[in-house]
């Protein structure tokens, strides 16, 4: 009888054991059961600060929101190299600041038509490798303060000369047009920089209008009494450019600094993969730079 309750015993430890390692086992599985692209870009919208824009460019551009997230690239342009850089380091969420695909709002229905291969290319190389892309323009510049600007001014190290009463606005020390084009070239590492202006017209008060918002608010900015110098990412030649140039010529105390689209904003996407970091704990998370478009002659 003692044998038979022994031999029960341990049948009824063994099931127990067995019961407790399954569910432990479940429990663990559900809490490392790594993140969709669509969670993660969910926990982004939760932390914004800001209500959701319904019309927005902030929307997935290539693959599969489901597919489990083994990384996150934070990028100005999600460019061709960057996508091989992002699959090389093993993450698959791709978080870009500009479109993807050549337009604003990424429109591919004539590159479809035409069969376009740069395209086709680009698009087979982001389904192989099983690649997210989802974009991030509006809503970051609608953090405050915005994510963009934010990255730039520490990037410049300009917090203490920002004015209070805007964003992009900044009082510095005394310099010359061609001194602060070339403190510019060297903080954001700029190998095409361009200005127009006296080189050796002495300025205080600048503003800063990342990326390509257009020349109407470039030209206003301009108009101002408060701002002597612009920075900006780029602008048609005709348009911005041009006002600036007969405002030289007519003597103004005017000048443009034409830092490129990717340098004009590209701290700001450092500063995003940090933002993330701050809330999106069990994900490698890396920014990867896209770097300037043009290239200069040697």
């Amino acid at each position: 009888m003692k044998n038979i309750s022994i031999y029960f015993g341990r049948i009824f430890l063994c099931w127990f054991l067995l019961l407790i390692t399954g569910v432990t086992g479940s429990i663990c599985f559900a809490q490392n059961k790594p993140l969709s692209a669509r969670q993660v870009i969910e926990k982004i919208k939760a932390n914004v600060g800001v209500p959701w824009q319904k019309e927005t460019v902030d929307v997935f551009k290539a693959g599969n929101p489901e597919n489990a997230v083994t990384g996150i690239v934070c990028t100005m342009f999600a460019t061709y190299e960057v996508l091989e850089k992002a699959v090389a380091s093993g993450k698959n969420l791709i978080i870009c600041h500009e479109p993807v695909f050549y337009t604003h709002l990424d429109r591919t229905t004539d590159l479809e038509k035409a069969n376009d291969k740069v395209f086709t290319d680009k698009k087979k190389y982001i389904e192989d490798h099983g690649l997210v892309i989802w974009r991030f323009h509006d809503h970051i510049h609608m953090l405050r303060p915005d994510g963009i600007m934010a990255g730039m001014i520490h990037a410049l190290a300009w917090e203490k000369y920002q004015k209070q009463t805007s964003e992009g606005d900044f009082v510095i020390p005394l310099t010359s047009v061609e001194e602060l084009a070339k403190y510019l070239r060297d903080e954001l590492n700029i190998q095409t920089l361009r200005y127009i202006g006296n080189p050796d017209l002495k300025i205080s008060k600048i503003c800063l209008m990342p990326g390509a918002p257009g020349s109407d608010p470039q030209i206003r900015a301009l108009r101002r009494d408060d701002v002597e110098v612009l920075l900006i990412g780029e602008s048609p030649e005709w348009e911005t450019a041009s006002y600036v140039r007969d405002a030289v010529a007519e003597g103004k105390r005017k000048a443009l600094i034409v830092l490129g689209h990717v340098p004009s904003e590209e701290s700001g996407m450092i500063e995003c993969a940090k933002w993330l970091k701050t809330f999106i704990k069990d994900i490698p998370i890396e920014f990867i730079a896209a770097g300037e478009t043009y290239k200069k002659l040697r």
